[in-house]
């Protein structure tokens, strides 16, 4: 086992040991005192270590404890402290590396400054009140600035040395703000704002350190800038990064991630679970949307994306990182990007972290019960929204995009939906939180936030029972002969036959009116309906169909099978209503884009019951159906009602095992 010392005054050094927690290597952590140890990591392989030491002390420790490496990841402004232990290192014949805290850039508008004594000379020809962060260790170099005691206040830690040297320097307890950071920018410039302060002195401490919320504070509230460079120590050093690499590379320590998936519920931290918030602050580095970003802390590591595979090519490219906190929208469970984004982390130790959903969040507010709703979403997706909204009392949409909270009910009340009570949920959870209620047509018009979620009500619900009336469906312009069209009756027995579920591909061959087309949009509206008629006319008549329906899961090809199935995505069921002489080639070229495809097709000739059932014997088909369908429908002759019988209608059904 490998032995590591790692002097951890820092939060990168803390950071540090918390990465080495759980792997091959014997870490001890330093800590020059008892408040900075109490902050380390003490689990499992990790030992700490408090208190001062010279470097001959240094010295004799590394022998004693036969190190094979020694990382210093000290403050970058402690230089007899880098100091010393380089010096110790080379006496003692251990390696050692520096651990360098990334750097800011540095605004244009501050007075930057080598040391603490230039900057109290800085200051001594300057009016105004002074708000000191540089530490208490750097007060004595401030003192002899004229009015020090009414001037300056002192940010320091919350420790009897600082508070000592605070009163040795001359301030009163009035003037010394005794806290432990981060620090926000909101707090660093209420601060400034309550003080009154002209100026603001800090180090470039870097992210880490805070330095870029503190920037940010003084820009804000008008305060100038003081700023004490780094000094130089040596060469350089590493990166967290590069530290991670190193010690993966030569010492063979590999972490698992360990990456937390949190559903941040409707988006205002006040709903975010007391695990999730646990989650986000313990992380290392945060990964969401813009918007989510907020939640993420001083010193974190953020990085915006909301791509499955861009979330895990980030982790793996950051081994420096040891938690995560990726950031999701509403619940993981409920229309998530976890759904795709939990297969890419194998590698990682993974927690999924629920939220609570905009759908629970928008019903509470309203009051609504939604034991028994459909959900929708829209959100990136073609879903068909009006037959759902047809065939159930209470929808749950999520939309997407400027105002498509209007845009859906704008769609709703063109399509005999006005009459549809609708809620409209506007940036649920945040501070400018909105409900808007009353019946579509009322609201058609109204712009509403992009952050919105939509609950529809509908009294008037349909049947979802396949076998529309015929005279639902147009057949043909006034100067034109009647479309051939596939019967109600047998277009139930084909819908029975195909097994669609929701988010069934399916195709539509000689589609005709686009009866079977609309039956399947309807049956599967979370899929999509391609419709493929080689009569202009007919696949005029299809799309007029499908319109009519306010479907916008339908797609319609002109042209002749199979020539016109090669641009279409691969099909999960398939109806052949006509194929144009070209039946076998048609089956052919579908078994190739999916060979489990569930097909069913009608047919009404001898020639092509006599193809159909050669096909289903030599194409290796494991599930093979004819159903022959002899229908009579009566019509009043006279004072009579007599029967009068329709062509048969043969309806095959052929599937190869296996999943479409």
């Amino acid at each position: 086992m490998f032995k590591i010392c790692v002097f951890a005054g820092t939060t990168e050094g803390r950071r540090l040991v918390g990465y080495l927690e759980g792997s091959n290597a014997e870490v001890t952590a330093c800590a020059a005192t008892e408040y900075g140890g109490e902050l380390l990591s003490r689990e499992g392989n990790i030992r700490v270590r408090t208190g001062r030491m010279d470097e001959a002390e240094m010295e004799r420790f590394l022998r004693e404890a036969g190190f094979d490496l020694v990382i210093d990841a000290t403050h970058p402004y402690a230089l007899e402290a880098t100091v010393n232990i380089s010096a110790a290192c080379e006496n003692a014949g251990v390696r050692y590396e520096r651990l360098c805290r990334d750097a800011s850039s540095l605004p244009e508008e501050a007075a930057i400054l080598p040391d603490a004594e230039s900057a109290a000379e800085f200051l001594s020809r300057t009016e105004g009140n002074v708000l000191l962060t540089t530490g208490s260790k750097e007060l004595s170099a401030f003192a002899s600035v004229p009015g020090f005691a009414e001037r300056f206040y002192a940010r320091v830690l919350p420790m009897e040395d600082s508070l000592r040297l605070c009163r040795e320097a001359g301030l009163a307890p009035s003037h010394v703000i005794a806290m432990q950071g981060p620090f926000s920018k909101e707090l660093n410039a209420a601060l400034l704002r309550s003080l009154g302060a002209a100026y603001l002195v800090t180090k470039e401490s870097g992210r880490a350190g805070g330095f870029i919320e503190k920037a940010e504070a003084a820009r804000e509230t008008g305060a100038k800038l003081v700023l004490i460079g780094r000094p130089q120590i040596g060469s350089g050093g590493l990166s967290f990064a590069e530290t991670a690499r190193l010690l993966g590379e030569e010492f063979g320590i590999a972490r698992r991630p360990k990456v937390s998936v949190v559903g941040i519920g409707a988006g205002s931290e006040e709903m975010l679970t007391a695990a999730s918030r646990q989650a986000i602050r313990g992380a290392d580095c945060v990964i969401g949307a813009k918007r989510m970003l907020g939640l993420s802390r001083p010193g974190q590591a953020v990085f915006q994306t909301v791509s499955p595979t861009e979330t895990a090519e980030l982790i793996a490219a950051h081994p420096e990182y040891a938690r995560f906190a990726v950031l999701l929208s509403g619940d993981v469970g409920f229309y998530s990007g976890a759904k795709k984004l939990l297969p890419l982390l194998r590698d990682c130790d993974v927690s999924v972290l629920p939220g609570i959903s905009s759908l629970s969040y928008l019903c509470a507010k309203a009051g609504v019960s939604y034991e028994n709703v459909k959900t929708v979403s829209l959100h990136g997706r073609n879903a068909a929204i009006l037959p759902t909204v047809r065939r159930n009392g209470l929808v749950f949409a999520l939309v997407g995009g400027e105002n498509g909270a209007g845009a859906l009910i704008g769609t709703l009340a063109q399509n005999g939906l006005g009459n549809a009570e609708v809620i409209v949920g506007e940036r649920l959870s945040y501070p400018d939180e909105k409900l808007t209620r009353g019946r579509a047509a009322e609201l058609a018009g109204t712009v509403f936030d992009p952050l919105s979620a939509v609950l529809i009500m509908n009294e008037n619900t349909e049947s979802a029972a396949a076998g529309l009336p015929d005279g639902a469906f147009t057949r043909s312009g006034s100067d034109k002969p009647l479309v051939p069209m596939t019967k109600s009756e047998v277009r139930a027995v084909v819908l029975s036959k195909l097994r669609l579920t929701p988010d069934s591909v399916c195709w539509d061959i000689g589609s005709g009116t686009g009866s079977v087309s609309v039956e399947m949009a309807l049956a599967a509206p979370e899929g999509r309906v391609y419709a493929v008629e080689m009569k202009p006319d007919a696949a005029r008549l299809t799309e007029m169909n499908a319109e009519a329906f306010g479907l916008t899961n339908v797609s319609v090809t002109e042209g002749a099978a199979p020539q016109a199935l090669t641009g279409l995505p691969s099909p999960t069921h398939v109806f052949i209503g006509g194929s144009s002489g070209a039946l076998r080639e048609t089956v052919g070229l579908v078994l190739e884009r999916n060979p489990h495809a569930r097909i069913v097709a009608a047919a009404v000739s001898l020639e092509t019951v006599s193809e159909l059932t050669a096909l289903s014997r030599e194409m290796g088909f494991d599930e093979t159906e004819t159903v022959c369908l002899n229908v009579a429908r009566a019509r009043r002759i006279g004072g009579y009602s007599l029967m009068t019988g329709q062509n048969p209608v043969y309806v095959f059904t052929m599937q190869k095992k296996g999943e479409g």
